[in-house]
């Protein structure tokens, strides 16, 4: 049996209909599209291939309905490990997408069999990390995120959509070792995690002596930070780049070490972003199973973590190159041939 360490993603997984517009439809607002097609999707698929395209080894667990296996045969071929998935009787879960003409998306989500509970089975031994989104009923990522826990399994949280206040309010933070989040829900995760708290004890910090002062995100992310203190904390800026947070290391001012990257370079411009939020993701889980593999351990320095971001930057800008969520996920040698 191989000792290759395994991702373990337990997540949704949608039949996708993209709709091509020129501008998203407003609220109230009819238009008409020029052109529509159907591919498979969920954030906890597109994840699972992002991670096997990275050359990583890929669990997805999750379910479809009959109307809908073709989704789980896609992920198959895409190098998915698929076997703890399930077929249910509900009907897949679906994802209506607006995609505009300038790249920006809408996506309307329809839960269905994501939202089957299934039954629970032992993490493969050879698993080193978790990966979870919030597609799928929050109680059943928590069960996941508890048993990786106690097994000292690398967990990784995307929260989108975001949970509920109560949900974010009451969520075990000190069981989870990553979470990625842009700059908004960095914003509204520190308010609501927050709001019941006495104001004197909010963290005040000043950025203005350090070396990321000019980063717009930088002081919403270390206040989100503040909140979880054994967390790395991912927040994805877009079009500007990504910062990442690292508690165990701390910079000259004593706060959490900061790793900030710009947004890759492009050559033939944006044409879908649908794709480049799970595309990151997945990259960034393959990124850290191999480098636990090749240490033998967890702990990680700035380089590490480094090298790491700038692969999965790189990997985000191939992405938006292309249209579609999954289909636009690169292979990796595509990937570090342009890091060359």
């Amino acid at each position: 049996m191989s000792d290759k360490p395994r991702c373990l993603i337990r997540g949704s997984i949608n039949v996708d209909e993209y709709f091509n517009v020129k501008d998203i439809a407003r609220p109230g607002e009819t238009i008409s599209s020029h052109g529509l097609t159907k591919r498979p999707g969920g954030k906890g698929a597109n994840q699972s291939v992002a991670v096997a395209k990275a050359g990583g080894h890929a669990d997805f667990v999750g379910a479809v309905g009959g109307d809908g296996y073709w989704t789980l045969e896609h992920l198959k071929e895409q190098g998915v490990d698929i076997s703890g998935s399930e077929r249910v009787s509900e009907l897949t879960g679906r994802a209506l997408i607006q995609v505009a003409d300038d790249g920006e998306n809408s996506i309307i989500l329809y839960k269905g069999a994501n939202y089957a509970i299934l039954p629970k089975k032992p993490i493969h031994a050879n698993t080193t990390l978790l990966l979870l989104q919030n597609e799928i009923p929050l109680s059943e990522s928590l069960y996941y995120l508890a048993e990786a826990s106690s097994q000292g399994i690398v967990t990784i949280f995307n929260p989108s959509p975001m949970p509920n206040d109560e949900e974010l309010r009451s969520f075990p933070w000190h069981q989870l070792t990553w979470l990625i989040v842009n700059e908004g829900e960095a914003n509204d995760m520190y308010k609501v995690l927050t709001s019941r708290s006495d104001s004197a004890n909010k963290e005040v910090i000043d950025v203005s002596k350090t070396p990321y002062a000019n980063v717009l995100a930088y002081p919403v992310a270390l206040r989100l930070s503040s909140q979880m203190p054994k967390t790395n904390v991912v927040c994805t800026l877009g079009g500007s780049g990504v910062l990442t947070l690292l508690p165990t290391l701390r910079d000259a001012a004593g706060l959490p070490e900061p790793i900030f990257l710009p947004a890759a370079k492009m050559e033939n411009g944006v044409v879908d972003t649908t794709g480049a939020g799970d595309c990151f993701t997945g990259y960034m889980a393959a990124g850290l199973m191999e480098l636990q593999h090749q240490k033998g351990s967890n702990s990680l320095t700035h380089e590490d973590v480094l090298n790491v971001m700038k692969r999965c930057v790189q990997a985000s800008g191939l992405c938006v190159e292309r249209a579609g969520a999954m289909s636009s996920i690169p292979l990796g040698a595509e990937v570090d041939a342009s890091l060359e």
